[in-house]
């Protein structure tokens, strides 16, 4: 019964995730050389990336036209043409040009380029009318990257710029962090699996699914460990199983107060040292808690799918970063927008708000998602952000400039 009587006392969002994060070690993930192919992207670099050279390693074209002495077409002009002798030579004396390809190497002698279409050919002889600057079209020698300069630092995860820029340098496979393991455990006899019969007191089990997704999303590796009933002995042997072979657990559903909420109990029977933290100054997402066990971090989420959804952005994005080996956390795109009715905060609990943001009349405006209870999904389907009120704060006024967070394009 002391258990109906609610969370006697909640843990700020701050203290609970400093608390968390540092009582587990920072273990540097094994690393894992890949070969440089498109499927490197996304995942985080073990090494730093250091340029063996200069980029590019000569002078280069960035047009095609024709390579030239810059002196010589100081005097062009529509009313004043220049004529220059077409050669094929590595080196052009004054008088010359040389015909190049986007690309091509500048012959010695050389220090412009003249745009194709600027230009008329009769025979060996090209005229051009306007007077170019020095190095006009040209991409000089080390001009992108220099030899020894750092392109990439450990830590950084990998996205189609860097890894092309790697090729660029002569990159042919990198080393990486290896992917962490995360395992997923729903628990609830009301929970049946996707795909199975469910009678009409039976829910389907969507937030492993969702979560799975939102693992993946940032690089981890999922594993099932499926649905377990409301029994504390049976919950506590498959958390066992689960830290055996993952680098981290999340289980959803039984986190509250009421009599078959066992997991965190579950948790402390698990192993040590437990739950670190358990019932959070969040809304939604309050009975969401936070445990360590045997080195390796827990999130004990609520069965609500919202609640789970907010709890994992708060707690599961900054954690799973961490095992990923990336620098700093991730956070969302955040932007601002003109709030366009008044939302409500609760003292005491940070509030994330959904949120949907449109543009129309070149202004980014945000709209309240009804704040239906966090058991319903469709507030996240119709939402494409969130804003989060501070503890301090009873709510937002209309009109209010606000930063939002977003999880999906806006809408035009």
């Amino acid at each position: 019964m002391v258990k109906l009587q609610g969370f006697q006392k909640l843990t700020s969002v701050d203290e609970a995730l400093k608390a968390w994060l540092t009582a587990w070690s920072t273990r540097e993930p094994q690393q894992v050389l890949l070969p440089l192919t498109a499927d490197v992207s996304g995942r985080v670099l073990a090494e730093d990336i250091i340029a063996q050279a200069d980029l590019p390693c000569f002078d280069r074209s960035a047009m095609d036209g024709y390579a030239v002495r810059y002196n010589d077409s100081i005097c062009a002009s529509p009313s004043n043409v220049v004529k220059l002798t077409v050669v094929e030579t590595d080196e052009i004396d004054a008088g010359q040009a040389k015909q190049v390809w986007t690309g091509n190497p500048i012959p010695n002698g050389a220090d412009a380029v003249v745009m194709i279409e600027n230009t008329e050919r009769e025979g060996n002889t090209v005229t051009i009318r306007n007077a170019l600057t020095p190095y006009l079209n040209v991409i000089r020698h080390g001009e992108d990257v220099k030899k020894g300069q750092l392109v990439a630092k450990k830590g950084t995860r990998l996205n189609p710029y860097n890894t092309g820029l790697a090729a660029a340098l002569g990159y042919s496979a990198l080393k990486v962090y290896q992917k962490p393991l995360i395992a997923l455990l729903a628990t609830g006899n009301e929970i049946v699996a996707i795909g199975a019969q469910a009678d009409r007191h039976q829910i389907f089990d969507s937030n492993k699914l969702m979560l799975t997704a939102m693992c993946q999303e940032l690089g981890a590796e999922v594993v099932d460990f499926g649905i377990v009933k409301d029994n504390t002995d049976d919950i506590a042997e498959k958390i066992r199983q689960a830290l055996k072979t993952a680098d981290a657990l999340i289980t959803t559903g039984g986190t509250s107060v009421g009599g078959l909420d066992l997991v965190p109990d579950a948790v402390n029977k698990a192993g040590k040292p437990g739950v670190i933290a358990h019932g959070i100054a969040l809304r939604p997402a309050m009975p969401t808690g936070v445990a360590v066990l045997n080195d390796k971090p827990v999130m004990i989420l609520s069965g609500n799918p919202v609640a789970s959804i907010i709890g994992f952005e708060v707690f599961g994005r900054p954690a799973i970063c961490k095992l990923l080996g990336l620098n700093e956390p991730e956070r969302r795109p955040i932007l601002k927008a003109t709030l366009t009715r008044k939302i409500s905060g609760v003292l005491g609990r940070k509030t994330y708000v959904r949120v949907l943001v449109k543009f129309g009349m070149n202004e980014l405006t945000v709209e309240p998602v009804s704040a239906k209870g966090p058991g319903s999904i469709s507030t996240m389907t119709q939402s494409n952000g969130y804003i989060i009120i501070p503890e301090n704060c009873e709510g937002l006024r209309e009109g209010k400039t606000v930063l939002v967070q977003m999880f999906n394009n806006i809408e035009a």
